[in-house]
């Protein structure tokens, strides 16, 4: 076969164009990711070197072999085929091209080696099904958010072109060597273009057409790359490289952020790194609401942002809030980390989301109803606006009386949290649960007036002063606590209590315990014995702060095991839970006009699907209000009831 590099074009030999062209690729590409580079550098700086190992794995399962695209068996196959297609395809491009521009180089050109020919052809007809699969999905049967744009067009026409073109090329080195023949993808076109009147004659001028067809693909692709939606191509592997460690891990205390400088770089990345593949719009409850809020366009809108910057030669004073992002967006979410959990690339929704909560609320810009509980937090240590006293008023009347962890010795010290102090709705359930305690014998105490609110939903609503207010007081109170252990009924308070507290050395707590931990271990070891199997037919709902952001997935379905329940699964359970609607502050905020259906109504209707369930079970207090609320608005009382996991415990021990 004639070598593309080394034949004259108008008597010019063929390296001299490819060099050309190559520079100018490289060039255009270069320019490009230097001025995203540019802007990166402006922003706060953030460190993400620790643990290489750990960020080296996550690359292998998370890029290498997509592990989050999985969960959707057909597109992420699809997806995985084309993402090796285009590391095999790139590998023999940068091959090709330095043969080629250095034609004394005595290597082989890639198709030339039997081994890589035959995997590079094996992947392009796998690359070629799994973008008609891509295709058909994204025009024909497209999810929600996943947009049919122009940009998305030009990029899967290149990507086909790059295959086509290298697998025509290969067809027609065959069919010039005469080796048709079924046993190969490329004999395999040379007998299709044999069948269409191809012959060994105008082969090796038809391979030359595509050989350059090929490289003038890949070239103005790399060359559009930076500028295209699909710079996550580039850009993910280091957005999953520099992923947080610890996703529920809130950034470090500021005042906010608004403008560019404000922000990390790695809070900036995640729009470079976007794929705008929509997977975290379909996984997030106030987008499905109807809810102005919307993960995809926050991500996509900072990459807009970095890209404005970068076309600007001076110094932008844009802010990314306030002039591109409305503050009613930012205080949409929940917090709930279901778009983190589904990103492919690991992006980072809800650190930014928490930036500019700071900012508006440094800046005064919160609502009434949120500032009322702000104060009250102030004033009283609770959102409920009680006096301090009150809060153990729901333990009067236990037939054992709950220690005070303060003065006395206890083998638990029970932090119960405010809802479950103040909300008369959950109240039952904190008796239940001191009922249970009680019964197995267990040692505890609790710190009356001297529990603060743990700040979990504090911190997320803005307010990192407040929070660190409501810490310290928690911390004296805990450093004088004769206990050695901590159990709480609340996911939000055993979030805080276990991931965001620095508790003193001097009375460090060997455990912090779900009380759906404390019950399955008392019901294995024998402490809590049932006295009558329910004979009930039941779901359960994983809490976001106890599932997503600290894994508890199985204490509370042993326990429903352990009590009879027969255990019927929600099809978004797990770390794939629905969200309630009530994290990050949402539970004291007002809806806006216009949502279509609260999370809780979607949730409790999933529930109801079911066949034969009665009832949805909790484990939560949060979770429990907003339920026993959506009740009412969604016309499913009557039909379904919500149980706290401790009331059903309780009814099978006193039987």
């Amino acid at each position: 076969m004639p070598d593309p590099a080394i034949l004259r074009y108008g008597g010019v030999p063929g390296y001299v164009y490819l060099w050309l062209l190559t520079v100018i690729a490289f060039f255009l590409f270069g320019t490009r990711v230097l001025s995203y580079v540019r802007v990166l550098v402006r922003a706060r700086p953030e460190p993400r070197w620790d643990h290489v190992g750990q960020r080296i794995g996550l690359v292998i399962t998370n890029v290498l072999g997509q592990r989050r695209l999985l969960d959707e068996p057909l597109i992420g196959l699809a997806h995985l085929i084309i993402f090796w297609s285009f590391v095999v395809y790139a590998t023999t491009f940068f091959w090709s091209l330095i043969r080629g521009l250095i034609p004394t180089f005595a290597i082989q050109y890639p198709d030339e080696v039997p081994s890589v020919a035959l995997l590079v052809q094996t992947l392009g007809i796998l690359g070629v099904i799994a973008l008609v699969v891509a295709a058909v999905r994204r025009y024909f049967f497209a999810p929600v958010s996943l947009e049919r744009s122009r940009d998305a067009t030009v990029i899967l026409i290149l990507i086909a072109l790059v295959l086509l073109s290298s697998l025509a090329g290969s067809g027609f080195r065959a069919l010039a060597a005469g080796e048709q023949s079924w046993h190969t993808p490329g004999g395999a076109c040379a007998v299709l273009f044999a069948s269409l009147g191809g012959n060994h004659v105008r082969a090796p001028m038809l391979y030359l057409g595509t050989w350059w067809l090929h490289m003038i693909t890949v070239l103005g692709f790399l060359a559009y790359l930076p500028y295209s939606k699909h710079l996550h191509l580039l850009a993910s592997p280091f957005g999953v490289f520099f992923a947080s460690l610890n996703p529920g891990k809130l950034p470090a205390a500021s005042e906010g952020a608004a403008r560019l400088e404000e922000f990390t770089w790695r809070e900036l990345f995640n729009g470079l790194a976007c794929a705008e593949c929509g997977r975290c719009d379909r996984a997030c409850p106030n987008f499905l609401s109807g809810y102005s809020f919307s993960p995809k366009q926050l991500i996509h809108q900072v990459k807009e942002f970095v890209r404005a910057q970068s076309d600007s030669s001076a110094s932008n004073s844009k802010r990314l809030l306030g002039d591109v992002l409305r503050p009613e967006d930012i205080w949409a979410c929940t917090t709930c980390a279901s778009c983190m959990e589904r990103c492919p690339v690991f992006n980072e929704h809800i650190p930014l989301v928490i930036e500019m909560r700071r900012k508006l609320v440094c800046e005064g810009e919160v609502q009434p109803r949120l500032q009322e509980v702000f104060t009250n937090l102030t004033r009283y240590g609770n959102s409920f606006g009680q006096p301090p006293r009150a809060r153990a008023k729901w333990a009067e009347g236990l037939n054992s009386k709950l220690k005070d962890s303060r003065k006395e010795s206890a083998e638990y010290l029970w932090f119960v949290g405010d809802y479950a102090s103040f909300d008369p709705r959950v109240q039952p359930v904190s008796r239940s649960f001191a009922h249970l305690l009680a019964h197995a014998g267990v040692d505890a105490g609790i710190l009356y007036e001297g529990e603060q609110n743990s700040g979990t939903d504090v911190r997320r609503a803005g307010e990192e002063g407040l929070f660190e207010v409501l810490m310290q007081k928690n911390q004296a109170s805990l450093a004088k606590a004769h206990a050695q252990k901590i159990v709480t009924t609340d996911p939000h308070s055993y979030h805080a209590l276990k991931q965001e507290y620095r508790l003193c050395n001097g009375r460090n707590i060997a455990s912090i315990l779900h009380h759906t931990e404390l019950l399955d271990d008392l019901i294995r070891t024998g402490k809590l014995s049932i006295s009558k199997k329910l004979d009930l037919t039941a779901t359960y709902h994983d809490p976001c702060y106890l599932g997503r952001y600290n894994g508890i997935y199985d204490p509370p379905r042993r326990v429903l095991s352990a009590l009879g329940v027969k255990l019927l699964e929600m099809p978004r359970n797990r770390d794939k839970a629905y969200c309630c609607g009530a994290g990050g502050g949402r539970i004291w905020m007002e809806d806006p006009p216009g949502i279509k259906e609260r999370p809780a109504e979607n949730r409790l209707r999933e529930a109801a699907l079911l066949p034969g369930v009665k009832i949805i079970v909790v484990s939560c207090p949060k979770d429990l209000v907003m339920f026993q609320d959506a009740l009412k608005t969604s016309g499913l009382q009557g039909k379904l009831s919500v149980k706290d996991i401790a009331e059903l415990a309780e009814e099978a021990v006193a039987a």
